[in-house]
């Protein structure tokens, strides 16, 4: 891969309480730089991420983004990613990625939510594409992928981390994230 190859990371920020969550994009060349920022918003406990993330990448407005990374696939309290819908949309490969292993969702789901609120909730999880794993400087990662083949994801992890398991894009999105939910928050 190339060092100027790019990648927007989108991670996000909320505070307990809050009803709107603060999705932030960070375009993140593979050699690190940082040459990009977006937000936008989500509801909490909501069904909006994939409209979200999607206003993040249009308000970037970059060509030149190879990939979209996304830090996991139920932000914002169980709002449920919808990657192939996300990839379509924004007609890049997304790569969804978490940083512990689990038996999945579903249980907390139905802890959280119960009737029409679950259904659809559960309906975007179980689309969701398999699960993988993959280890980025000694770290197991997790990923899901649209529009890219899984092997080669795994190598656009690795290419884009360079230390401590989490892809250069995410670390400084959820960073920025942070930033941008404090100043929302004032």
């Amino acid at each position: 891969m190339k060092s100027g190859a790019r990648a927007v990371g989108v991670a996000e920020s909320y505070a307990r309480g809050a009803d709107r969550s603060t999705l932030a994009g960070v375009v993140c060349r593979a050699d690190r730089t940082v040459d990009g920022c977006a937000f936008a918003t989500c509801t909490v406990g909501g069904t909006d991420l994939t409209d979200g993330i999607a206003t993040v990448y249009d308000r970037l407005d970059r060509e030149d983004v190879s990939y979209v990374l996304v830090a996991g696939v139920a932000l914002a309290w169980y709002n449920i990613l919808e990657l192939e819908s996300v990839a379509e949309r924004v007609d890049r490969p997304v790569i969804a990625v978490t940083f512990e292993d689990s038996s999945g969702l579903e249980s907390s789901l139905r802890d959280a939510f119960d009737g029409q609120a679950l259904s659809e909730r559960l309906e975007r999880y179980r689309a969701l594409p398999d699960r993988r794993a993959t280890t980025v400087d000694g770290h197991d990662r997790y990923y899901r992928v649209a529009g890219i083949d899984p092997t080669e994801a795994a190598r656009v992890l690795e290419h884009f981390t360079a230390e401590g398991g989490r892809p250069e894009p995410l670390r400084v999105a959820r960073f920025v994230a942070r930033a941008g939910d404090d100043l929302r928050r004032e």
